[in-house]
């Protein structure tokens, strides 16, 4: 009986790892599925009109990303870093992830439609359309996690998940 499941079990993982096999021969290697750009990033990047993003297009709309979160995360810190050093400490955090929860409980409060505690595509865009504002970042940056990057792209001295020779334990 034991020797049958375990056969049993190793014909599922031979069967589930061909088929997996299969899936990635479909794609070739170092080519992602395009994802349908927003309307409205097309309408402001796509400069020549073949309704794509080249290089450059991509470029303009990844640089101004990166402007708008640039300036959310000053935005965060003006509203938030109470003793002016330029970053949150945890207490910040803290009331940043607070706002941000109640904010997001007011969204959907006023948007979720069909009451499943998400916005959906359509409900996002009613939200937007009306003029509400979403944040492209989290307040914590990104070093609240283990082994994360934080808002300086390190840990920090010292701190667990900074590569050695880059501010990490080991220097």
């Amino acid at each position: 009986m034991k020797t049958r499941i375990l056969y049993t079990a190793l014909a599922a993982f031979a069967v589930s790892s061909f088929s997996a096999s299969a899936q990635d021969a479909e794609r070739p290697r170092g080519e992602r599925p395009q994802r349908e750009l927003p309307p409205e990033v097309l309408k402001k990047f796509d400069t020549d009109g073949d309704g794509k993003l080249d290089a450059d297009e991509r470029k303009a709309a990844m640089d101004d990303r990166r402007a708008k979160m640039e300036e959310q995360r000053k935005a965060v810190l003006a509203k938030f870093d109470k003793d002016g050093d330029g970053k949150l400490s945890e207490d910040e955090r803290n009331a940043a992830r607070e706002a941000m929860k109640a904010r997001h409980e007011a969204l959907l409060a006023k948007y979720d439609a069909d009451k499943d505690g998400k916005l959906s595509p359509e409900e996002r865009k009613a939200a937007v359309a009306a003029g509400e504002e979403f944040p492209a970042m989290r307040p914590q940056g990104r070093g609240d996690r283990e082994g994360r990057p934080g808002p300086e792209g390190r840990r920090g001295p010292g701190g667990k998940g900074a590569p050695a020779g880059k501010g990490g334990a080991e220097e």
